[in-house]
């Protein structure tokens, strides 16, 4: 696997984000939908990740500065066909690393409530993230789990 910064202009990473964006809209209702789309992924405040096996899409994930201490993982999405390979847990390792490399002190995300977003839980507290109140724009919404990790300051 090969994680890479993505400028967003290969259609295959296009078609990746439109399925999420689809997905998500297909288990929350508009107002509950806080995925970013292409123009804002590609917002100077956002890196934005895709992960390859030779030319073969697996996933990709972003890291958001809210603030200097403080930054969101956005669209975290792995492709179907590579569904229980490890493709988000490496791509999530990766993401904390740079947050951490950034000297961010927390790394807080918003996901789906519902049963078809139980993975993602999982995932994201076996890597440390606990449930937090809503944080920077958000608000308590019935549709939304708020996460959020503290991460170690660079020694």
């Amino acid at each position: 696997m090969k994680i890479i910064i993505d400028k967003l202009e290969n259609p295959i990473v296009i078609n990746l984000l439109e399925e999420h964006l689809a997905d998500i809209a297909k288990h929350s209702p508009p107002e509950s939908v806080h995925a970013l789309n292409l123009t804002e992924l590609k917002a100077s405040d956002v890196t934005f990740w895709s992960v390859w096996e030779k030319s073969e899409l697996l996933g990709c994930g972003a890291l958001k500065e809210l603030n200097s201490k403080h930054a969101e993982i956005k669209s975290m999405r792995t492709a179907n066909a590579h569904l229980g390979r490890g493709v988000a847990a490496a791509l999530l390792a990766h993401i904390i690393k740079e947050a951490t490399r950034h000297n961010y002190q927390r790394l807080s995300l918003e996901t789906g409530s519902t049963a078809e977003f139980k993975p993602a839980h999982a995932l994201y507290e076996k890597f440390g993230f606990c449930e937090c109140e809503p944080f920077s724009d958000y608000v308590e919404d019935p549709y939304s789990k708020f996460m959020t990790l503290s991460l170690p300051g660079l020694k």
